[in-house]
């Protein structure tokens, strides 16, 4: 969350105390049967985790059933060592294995290392967010 807040504060929220906030309901999804949460490790110390879960039709979003990753990280001393290729790996067998053929996820624009993981994965680009920070400046204005 502080890496997201930091890489565009009008976008991304900013908690006190997020790790306890964001550990909670981590640890809230384990137990969800449409839920999956794995930590990675280096030598018993965790380096990365994933979340993911399972979503029903989505017609706001023009989606059918799929598997969404909703969160992969791993911190920045263990990057570039398979750490996050391993997650996403299993989290797409996950996915599979409870009969969804569709895997999604979102990315920061800015975040071309992980785009680079993921596309090596098979993942495409499918949508761009675009967010509006107060008054629109264009309307009325014709292009």
């Amino acid at each position: 969350m502080r890496q997201h807040h930091a890489s565009d504060p009008k976008r991304f929220i900013e908690v006190e105390h997020p790790e306890a906030g964001y550990g909670r309901f981590l640890v809230a999804q384990i137990s969800n049967p449409n839920g999956l949460v794995l930590v990675a490790e280096d030598a018993g110390k965790p380096v990365g985790y994933i979340f993911a879960d399972l979503e029903p039709t989505n017609w706001m979003e023009l989606r059918g059933p799929c598997g969404v990753v909703q969160d992969v990280y791993v911190d920045e001393t263990a990057r570039h060592q398979g750490a996050g290729r391993a997650l996403l790996r299993a989290a797409i067998e996950w996915i599979h294995a409870n009969g969804r053929s569709q895997v999604v996820l979102l990315t920061k624009t800015q975040n071309e290392h992980a785009q680079h993981l993921f596309a090596k994965l098979g993942f495409r680009p499918t949508m761009i967010e675009m967010t509006l920070d107060g008054e629109p400046s264009g309307l009325g204005e014709h292009e």
